[in-house]
């Protein structure tokens, strides 16, 4: 695993809905996409990383990103995708964050 975590590009894409994306050299995207409920809750759906990432932390990564930014925002996240809800459940000091 490699000690530089990757750059994540943070795309809104209109109606509440975007993504952080992870983009490889090799044209790989690894993506955790979201929908923006109101103004302060948000929705992860999807988390996708394809293989040339796997092993490398990057789907934590990215969950991570989006704990930080609806923190900072004074949002609430509801963790629908099976792997940020997993995480959530590994790291209880994303409570505060935590829409229950």
């Amino acid at each position: 695993m490699s000690n530089t975590l990757p750059k994540i590009e943070r795309e809104d894409v209109g109606g509440g809905k975007g993504r952080y994306v992870v983009r490889g050299p090799d044209g790989a995207e690894a993506e955790m996409t979201f929908t923006s409920i109101g103004t302060h809750q948000i929705i992860i759906d999807h988390t996708g990383v394809p293989d040339a990432f796997r092993g490398q932390g990057v789907g934590l990564h990215l969950v991570t990103r989006a704990v930080e930014e609806a923190r900072a925002a004074g949002k609430k996240i509801i963790p629908l995708c099976p792997f940020a809800a997993a995480q959530f459940r590994r790291h209880p000091e994303w409570a505060d964050v935590l829409k229950r």
